[in-house]
């Protein structure tokens, strides 16, 4: 068997993630014909098949999957040694993979890159948005240098730090603005909106009003806050969102914010990142510049 580059193992990691060669040569920046060239040669230096291919898609074969597994692992050291590298070589870092969650990336962001921009001058950023397990995974695997969520993760591979706590509020019609608030037993027995399956927001939901499973509903499960405001907004029902979210999402709603009493249901916002990471100190510091950010979005909203 001949040596495979690593340029090859990138193109795989690529095709094997996307699910296919379009996307995976877009993401790669060159064309699909090229990509599919260095798989094919990929493939015959291997002697096996990695990928099943179809009209609109391709599948790892079971060679393939194991084979994803230890070019993963390969790829994972090989940019934590270039990270190392210029690290070592400067002491700072020039570029941020970053994962952030739908119900904080949207409403943080903005904020984080500014202030970023003033603190790493140059600092390449690549932000990353998705749910809390793909990103767990994804960091897993070295796609992404660091990920906010909401903690706790407990990942005992997984560096967890605390950035700022933030209530969640009730949002529901004007129509209900002069009812009591209820609280979580009240909330159970209202129509409830929630984020779909996969969302964090939505299991901590659940949790203050000691539910512990909802089963799909139809017409109240949304893939967004935004949906959710504007359902309540049509009087459908009412749901919770988390305070950064408020000044955004109800400006174009005809809905009212409502306060809960104790026990006040809340999330911790923090960072996350490999234990092993070359990154870990830079990454540290970074996570000061977010408290930072969040700490100067929350005067803005106050002073609003």
């Amino acid at each position: 068997m001949s040596n495979f580059t690593l340029k090859q193992l990138r193109y795989f990691e690529a095709v094997a993630r996307h699910a296919h060669f379009g996307r995976a040569a877009e993401a790669c920046s060159i064309s699909q014909p090229a990509i599919s060239v260095q798989i094919k040669e990929l493939e015959a230096n291997l002697g096996t098949p990695l990928f099943e291919r179809a009209a609109r898609a391709v599948r790892l074969t079971a060679f393939g999957s194991e084979f994803g597994v230890r070019v993963r692992e390969i790829l994972r050291a090989v940019d934590e040694l270039e990270d190392f590298s210029k690290t070592a070589k400067n002491g700072l870092i020039g570029r941020l993979r970053l994962g952030v969650i739908p119900t904080i990336a949207p409403y943080l962001l903005p904020n984080i890159i500014s202030h970023l921009g003033r603190t790493h001058d140059g600092l390449e950023l690549h932000v990353r948005e998705t749910m809390t397990h793909k990103l767990i995974q994804e960091l897993a695997d070295g796609l992404i240098d660091a990920a906010i969520v909401a903690l706790p993760i407990s990942e005992p591979t997984l560096t967890e730090v605390p950035l700022f706590d933030e209530d969640f509020v009730l949002i529901r019609s004007h129509a209900q603005a002069n009812e009591p608030v209820p609280d979580a037993e009240g909330l159970k027995k209202m129509r409830l909106l929630l984020l779909e399956e996969g969302h964090c927001f939505r299991d901590q939901a659940l949790s203050f009003c000691n539910i512990r499973t909802a089963l799909p509903r139809e017409g109240l499960d949304g893939s967004s806050l935004s949906t959710l405001v504007q359902l309540v907004g049509s009087g459908i029902g009412v749901t919770l969102i988390p305070d950064m979210a408020v000044a955004v999402e109800t400006r174009s709603a005809p809905v009212c914010v409502a306060r809960f009493a104790q026990p006040i249901p809340s999330r911790t916002v923090g960072m996350i990142w490999r234990k092993k990471s070359p990154l870990a100190e830079q990454l540290l510091q970074i996570s000061d510049v977010v408290a930072l950010a969040a700490k100067f979005r929350q005067a803005d909203v106050n002073a609003t």
